[in-house]
């Protein structure tokens, strides 16, 4: 990119900045810069009028959603993050909108704005259990039926909790528990030529 393509870049950053802040004031709404990129931090409560307000004034027209994903901060309190990824064709600019929210909040669907949204937050319910509210089908899309839990939580087992697979005697597909030789779920991830054991095994070899 040029140094002119970039400054006109940044120039269409701070214009959004200020058309935001000029109209749903700092309450809820704040905003800033990183790597060229604006981030728009937002609260639940206005999630859908600053969404419609982006997308349908003519001055903007982020008229397509290009994608919808979680992120889990289990050591805070507001633990999940929303990010909203929007494109403007006609002024060729993209937007980040960002919310958090507490382990059990509902957050507002904005299918009735971007029918993309759908399968987005189905997918983010799915993953990281984010309901979101007036959602037409909100259901599993990744995993399978009966599934438990949610795997791209910060505290999902590595090993899950079921697994899959064909039963040569049943002749048939069966989900069965998780059973592992070691126990997976509290597994000593220190190398084994410097763990304890192999240090205390090299000892009882040095005394011999």
């Amino acid at each position: 990119m040029t140094k002119a393509y970039l400054d006109n870049y940044k120039k269409r950053h701070i214009r959004i900045q200020k058309f935001l802040i000029d109209r749903f004031g700092r309450r809820g709404l704040s905003t800033e810069i990183k790597f060229d990129e604006l981030i728009i931090v937002i609260s639940k409560s206005i999630l859908l009028k600053v969404i419609n307000f982006l997308k349908d004034d003519k001055d903007f027209q982020f008229k397509q959603l290009i994608d919808i994903c979680g992120v889990d901060y289990p050591n805070r309190l507001d633990r999940f993050e929303i990010v909203y990824h929007l494109l403007s064709l006609s002024l060729n600019q993209r937007i980040r909108i960002k919310l958090s929210v507490k382990d059990g909040d509902m957050v507002p669907s904005i299918v009735s704005i971007y029918e993309a949204a759908n399968w987005y937050e189905r997918e983010v319910w799915d993953l990281y259990g984010v309901i979101f509210s007036d959602h037409p089908d909100l259901r599993r899309i990744l995993t399978d039926y009966g599934f438990e839990g949610h795997p791209l939580r910060k505290d999902f087992p590595l090993s899950g909790f079921t697994q899959v697979k064909y039963d040569d005697s049943e002749k048939r597909v069966v989900n069965e528990k998780v059973n592992l030789v070691q126990d997976f779920r509290s597994f000593d991830f220190e190398s084994p030529w410097e763990g304890p054991e192999y240090n205390s095994l090299n000892a009882k070899t040095d005394k011999e």
